[in-house]
Order: C-alpha cells, then sequence, then structure tokens
C-alpha cells in the first residue's frame, strides 16, 4: 500500500484527531499533547457513497483544525481512524464493513491521498476497546472484551494492553458468528448483507432488534423507540427488550467461552440500555462452561467518545 510522508510539523506538536466512521453519522475530536480534547465535530454518514464519505472524513478534520489552530498547535494533525470491518493484509482493501460501499475499496490510500499525510486505521471496536482497556471502565484489567451494538454489531480484545487482531485483521468479530443455543422460532434467522443467515448482528444490532419486533408486533419502530416505550412501561416493547437481551447474553457466553476476559464493556447506541448491565449477567451464568460463571459487565466510562479516543491513540 502507498504511503504518503507525513508533514514534520505534525509531529512536532503533538496534536492529534481521532475519527469514529459509523454507519449514521461520523464523529471527530482533536487531542493536545496533554490529553483534552478539541474541536469535537458530527455529521450523518453519506450512506452508500465512497467519494462523498471520503470528503465528508476530511471536511470534519479540516474543521477541527481550523479551530484549534488558536491554541498554539500545529495546523495539522496525525489521524486515527475507527471504521466498520478493516483493510486487508494482502490486497489493502476493506473487507467486512456493514458500511458496504467501503468494501473492496483502497479506503486507506484513498484517504492518505485526500489528506496529504499518513493515517492509521483500524476496526472500530478495536478502537472503543482498546480506548476503555487505557482509562477507561477496563483499565487495569488483564484482558477485556470491547462491544460495539449500534448500526452493526462488532468487537474488540485487548490482552496485557494490546489489541489481539489477527493474521486476517478479523480478531474480535464475534458479529458473523450465529446466534448459539438458537430455539426453532431462532432458526435459520434473517439473511445478514454479508450472505449468510442467523449472524449474532441481525439479532443484537439496532436494526436487528427493530426487525425483531417488526416480525412479532408487525409496528415499525427503531430500537430507541422500543426502549422509550419500554420504559414508560409499555408490555410489548418490553418483551422485545426481553429477547434481545436473552439473545445477546448467548452471544456473550460464546465469547466467554473461548477467551474468558475479565471484563466486557459495551459500548454504541444499545449500551445506553441501563438494564442490560443488571439482566445480562444472569442470562449468561447457564452458558458458561465453569463454576463460577459470574462475568462483569461494564458500561463504557468514556461513552460515545471511546471510539473517537481511541482512534487518536492509534499514534502513540
Amino acid at each position: 500500500m502507498t504511503r504518503i510522508s507525513v508533514p514534520s510539523r505534525v509531529v512536532a506538536d503533538g496534536f492529534r484527531i481521532g475519527i469514529d466512521l459509523g454507519g449514521t453519522k461520523i464523529e471527530g475530536a482533536g487531542f493536545l499533547r496533554d490529553g483534552r480534547e478539541c474541536g469535537r465535530r458530527r455529521v450523518a454518514t453519506p450512506r452508500d457513497d465512497y467519494a462523498a464519505t471520503i470528503a465528508a472524513i476530511a471536511d470534519l478534520i479540516a474543521g477541527i483544525e481550523a479551530a484549534v489552530a488558536g491554541t498554539g498547535a500545529a495546523l495539522a494533525a496525525t489521524v486515527g481512524i475507527g471504521m466498520p470491518g478493516s483493510i486487508a493484509p494482502a490486497s489493502g482493501l476493506v473487507q467486512n464493513a456493514n458500511s458496504t460501499w467501503l468494501n473492496q475499496r483502497p479506503f486507506a490510500r484513498d484517504i492518505e491521498a485526500r489528506l496529504c499525510r499518513q493515517v492509521r486505521l483500524a476496526n472500530d471496536a478495536n478502537c472503543f476497546a482498546m480506548s476503555e482497556a487505557t482509562d477507561g471502565a477496563g483499565a487495569g484489567a488483564a484482558s477485556i472484551f470491547g462491544v460495539i451494538l449500534g448500526t452493526g454489531c462488532g468487537g474488540g480484545i485487548v490482552l496485557d494492553g494490546k489489541v489481539i487482531n489477527g493474521p486476517r485483521a478479523i480478531g474480535g468479530e464475534w458479529g458473523h458468528n450465529p446466534l448459539p443455543w438458537s430455539g426453532p422460532d431462532e432458526h435459520p434467522g434473517a439473511k445478514c448483507w454479508c450472505g449468510r443467515m442467523g449472524c449474532m448482528e441481525t439479532w443484537v444490532s439496532g436494526p436487528g432488534l427493530a426487525a425483531d419486533h417488526h416480525r412479532v408486533t408487525g409496528e415499525d419502530c427503531d430500537a430507541a423507540e422500543v426502549a422509550r416505550r419500554a420504559a414508560a412501561g409499555d408490555g410489548v416493547a418490553t418483551a422485545t427488550l426481553a429477547r434481545h437481551a436473552s439473545r445477546l447474553a448467548r452471544g456473550l457466553a460464546q465469547v466467554v467461552n473461548l477467551i474468558d476476559p475479565d471484563v466486557v464493556v459495551l459500548g454504541g447506541g444499545l449500551a445506553n440500555m441501563g438494564g442490560l448491565y443488571e439482566v445480562l449477567p444472569g442470562l449468561m451464568a447457564p452458558y458458561i462452561f465453569a463454576e463460577e460463571s459470574g462475568v462483569t459487565i461494564k458500561p463504557p466510562r468514556w461513552g460515545d467518545a471511546s471510539g473517537v479516543r481511541g482512534a487518536a491513540w492509534l499514534w502513540p
């Protein structure tokens, strides 16, 4: 993959920008040498438009740099991007992104050419997990599994302070394993954008929760509306959240059986459904292959900021 030389002024001041490229929004923030955040911005993701996505990221970065210019920092920063999917090591092309317009595109090369500087990229769930492992909800733990529950369903593994990425750059990709211990009404499940049936993402992502609610009730409600109705005492919405929690618990129990993390940290929009933290450990327990079946599950310390922070920290 062609690399772009970095202007010397970039590294001098230690000014860093993190970008969290999501399926519905792109968020960016700047961080000064002392860790202070500055210049946070957010825009809607230009869905299904590759060129517009690159332009939106470039505009965000330019806006943050302009906002920070008066602080005495350099006008150009190092840039880290947390993205859906990952860069395939062999081809340098995007793989496995639920933002499907990125797949099979030379995203790293194209964004570097647009910005005229090197860019570091990592899976968005890896960025989230690294942020929370460093000084967030998983600080001090030897191993954490960071979960993204939003437009998609992703995961990141941090062991002894290092992200476990793997030779195929798919470490932590639990969202495209099938729902374990499925019942007759859950098999084979809905078709996933990846082409397979019944992936975890089709059940526990925001769109997956909404689709399940529609299948059972015939109502078109997004995940936020279902949660709002449940909080107001709606029994039908409460039942939808209970099905979602059961499926999430089974999926997480399978992860625990594989990697046995000290802490599981939930992130993404659905992590704001507070009831999950009370019910998940008990729902997971019957499926965990150990005498001690208790699992520590925490909300993110940095909330929505964890993605951009983790992306920024891709640069030392």
